[in-house]
């Protein structure tokens, strides 16, 4: 062994090995030096020892090493060992698991790390139905990207998307205005699509309370046959079909004969 190996540090050798495909002596450094609770490269070692262990399908063994990782509290490398864990249990689907240990990536508070452990735990929890507690943690997630202009808008839209599934537009399109205030210009489109979905929600909803008002017979057609026209602009086939028919076969013969009129214009 020539003296520039002999000075080569332990870490660096044990990548060098894993780079090379001898995960076993990668494993058989790092091992050692995870194992000495003194050692300055602990916590790094146990993160290094986890991906190698669980590239060699050791995955009992990945996940303690990642644990002794994450014992350490390094803001670093402890952090890293929490989002190992629940990465590995979101791939079993251990919803559970992986939920505790997205919890201790916040409690490590590394802030490069926290965001993407509210991200992740927004989506377990939708997954879970709990839209409540997704909302909160996607608000979080953008509340702590700092200067992650990229990451506030992907929480943002997110947020939106989850917003208008629960049937709040108004509150979804707050959201994507605010985001567009900080948006890189890659992202304003995407953005401004999504406002627009939002708006197309909000016009059918006042549409539709504006049938439910009872207006006079030329108004109420009119939200009618817009409500009919802007539902099919959301995949609203059968629901648009159902409004039409309802001016259509309306009792009152003044709507009615409006929204023939209106409907009829297409044929």
């Amino acid at each position: 062994m020539t003296s520039s190996e002999l000075e080569t540090p332990p870490l660096d050798t044990a990548r060098r090995l894993a780079e090379d495909g001898d995960l076993e002596g990668a494993a058989a450094i790092l091992t050692e030096l995870a194992a000495d609770p003194d050692g300055p490269d602990r916590a790094q070692a146990a993160v290094g020892l986890a991906v190698v262990l669980e590239e060699r399908g050791d995955v009992e063994g990945a996940r303690a090493a990642a644990r002794t990782a994450l014992a350490t509290g390094h803001p670093e490398f402890a952090a890293q060992a929490a989002c190992h864990l629940a990465q590995g249990f979101e791939r079993e689907g251990r919803a559970e698991q992986a939920r505790g240990a997205w919890q201790a990536v916040l409690g490590v508070g590394t802030p490069a790390y926290v965001p993407l452990a509210h991200l992740a735990l927004a989506r377990l929890a939708a997954e879970a139905d709990d839209y409540d507690e997704a909302e909160s943690a996607l608000r979080s997630a953008a509340e702590v990207a700092g200067d992650d202009d990229e990451l506030r808008v992907h929480a943002a839209q997110q947020l939106a998307d989850l917003l208008l599934e629960r049937g709040e537009p108004g509150a979804a399109a707050e959201v994507l205005l605010e985001a567009l205030g900080s948006a890189p210009p890659d992202s304003v489109a995407r953005l401004r699509v999504q406002l627009g979905i939002a708006h197309l929600e909000l016009a059918c909803a006042e549409f539709a309370q504006a049938v439910d008002d009872g207006g006079d017979a030329a108004t109420s057609g009119l939200a009618i046959e817009l409500l009919a026209r802007t539902l099919p602009l959301r995949g609203r086939l059968d629901d648009a079909d159902r409004v039409w028919a309802y001016g259509l076969d309306h009792e009152d013969e003044a709507l009615a004969g409006e929204v023939r009129l209106r409907h009829d214009r297409d044929t």
